[in-house]
């Protein structure tokens, strides 16, 4: 179970191949933003889609049929085996009643809280280590140890959909504005910027964003660069950004999406979490953003800081110039 964001789900995608090498395919239970980057992960067979009501900034109502449906259809599995992973401020305990009353046999979490009867493996980290790492060493304490070789970065199953006819042939980096919590994203006029501070250093410029973001897109785009809002789904998302030669973006799932293909991420980071934990994983990358500023380990969803310095401070310009920077490194 990874029941947040499409970020989360591909960060617990080395720790799914672990359980797989013992389990044979799995099945991946995910909230309705995460259930299509489940369905790239290798060794999913299957992905159940539930929006939790613990879960997520507009959770739904608590609904008895609802929720007995679900215990039926985890029952109706035969599953012997759960994980329950979870980010180091979140409880395990709710889904693994559920995955008892379901029958499930054995039950494996990360909790500070006592479980009583609901977990079989009830595991604690307290290091600030990738949230990929975290996943990777519960599900080595419930018994699920990498396969010899998996060199536990993120990926997705290949191969990917030929995108040429969307992003034309010619080398490109892409810019990614949107983010779901808004104290994490770059401010648009500074991602417009980095599409004009590309152009003037010769980098073509995408723009990518989901359906609800093409206003966004839009404007970041302008008339300086290929603006692919809403016109992709998780797939062809995937194959937009593995072209790619960099990707500028805050930390949201598209710059977890760049980890797993390959690409190099220029991170505008905002600093209400911990960059440790969340930073692109196993990709060369460049974080931006200010740190130490008063917003530090907030959890903020809004920016508590009077004109959202941390990131706003940084300019397109820096940002170009990070690529630059990024690519060279890269290439040497």
């Amino acid at each position: 179970m990874r029941l947040d964001n499409a970020g989360d789900v591909l960060l617990a995608g080395p720790a799914i191949r672990a359980m797989a090498g013992h389990c044979g395919p799995v099945t991946l239970l995910a909230g309705p933003s995460g259930a299509g980057a489940g369905r790239l992960l290798p060794d999913v067979a299957e992905v159940i889609t539930w929006d939790a009501p613990w879960v997520g900034f507009a959770p739904p109502p608590v609904g008895r049929a609802d929720v007995l449906a679900l215990v039926d259809r985890i029952a109706a599995g035969g599953f012997t085996d759960a994980v329950v992973f979870t980010s180091f401020h979140q409880s395990p305990l709710p889904a693994a009643l559920l995955l008892r009353m379901a029958g499930v046999g054995r039950i494996s979490g990360f909790s500070v809280d006592y479980p009583g009867a609901l977990l079989d493996v009830r595991a604690r980290l307290d290091a600030d280590v990738p949230e990929a790492e975290r996943a990777l060493a519960l599900a080595a304490e419930a018994g699920f140890a990498p396969r010899p070789g998996d060199d536990g970065r993120l990926a997705v199953r290949r191969p990917l959909p030929d995108v040429t006819a969307l992003t034309g042939g010619e080398p490109y980096v892409i810019v990614h504005p949107g983010a779901s919590v808004p104290a994490r994203r770059w401010p648009p006029e500074r991602c417009a910027e980095a599409v004009r501070a590309l152009g003037a250093r010769g980098r073509r410029a995408v723009v990518t964003g989901g359906p609800d973001e093409r206003e966004l897109t839009a404007r970041v785009a302008g008339t300086a660069a290929l603006d692919l809002g809403g016109r992709t789904a998780w797939p062809e998302l995937a194959a937009v950004f593995a072209n790619a030669s960099a990707v500028i973006t805050g930390n949201t799932g598209p710059a977890h999406l760049a980890a797993a293909v390959g690409t190099p991420v220029v991170s505008l980071f905002s600093p209400v979490v911990p960059a440790e934990r969340w930073a692109p994983h196993g990709v060369p990358h460049v974080l931006l953003g200010d740190q130490g500023a008063a917003c530090r380990g907030t959890r903020a969803r809004e920016c508590p800081v009077p004109g959202h310095p941390c990131l706003s401070d940084v300019s397109g310009e820096a940002a170009a110039d990070a690529v630059e920077k990024l690519l060279a490194e890269v290439s040497s």
